[in-house]
């Protein structure tokens, strides 16, 4: 059980993120929720679970909304014993064709915001001599697809 727990989880309004963010309230873990679109219905179904939950939008891009995020965290729960860095985007184009912007969001949100958000995260769980930091990578980490250039750094790097 993760009662007393709380568990940060990027990219958690929708798909996989959400999917962890439930399996962790169900243990019993409050949950802060982070990503875009829809964020009544996700918030709606964590809350359904008996668990707190609040939700704070970073972009994942932007090292200062990641420290916001966790500072928020940090004010509504006591801190984050739980961090699951998952929030990710995705682009394909042959490499000569992709957009430096692109690759610099991609590399940004899928690789860097890890870095920023575990750096956050780990005084804190250091202090209360327990914490569980989670990567989510892809078998893009190991074995390159064509056009996906970006995400297979990212994905390579956070292995």
């Amino acid at each position: 059980m993760l009662k007393g727990k709380t568990a940060l989880v990027t990219g958690s309004t929708s798909g996989i993120g959400l999917g962890i963010a439930r399996a962790l309230a169900g243990q019993g873990a409050n949950i802060v929720l982070n990503g875009f679109g829809d964020t009544e219905g996700p918030r709606a179904a964590i809350a359904a679970l008996g668990v707190q939950v609040a939700y704070h939008g970073a972009d994942m891009s932007r090292p200062a909304e990641i420290e916001a995020m966790m500072a928020f965290a940090a004010s509504t729960f006591g801190r984050v014993d739980i961090l699951v860095n998952n929030a990710g985007i995705q682009h394909v184009a042959r490499i000569e064709n992709f957009p430096p912007e692109r690759w610099d969001a991609i590399i940004a949100i899928n690789l860097s915001s890890a870095f920023h958000a575990t750096r956050l995260a780990l005084p804190a769980m250091r202090e209360a001599n327990w914490g569980r930091i989670i990567n989510l990578a892809s078998v893009h980490g190991l074995v390159a697809s064509a056009e996906k250039s970006a995400y297979v750094a990212a994905k390579h790097g956070l292995v």
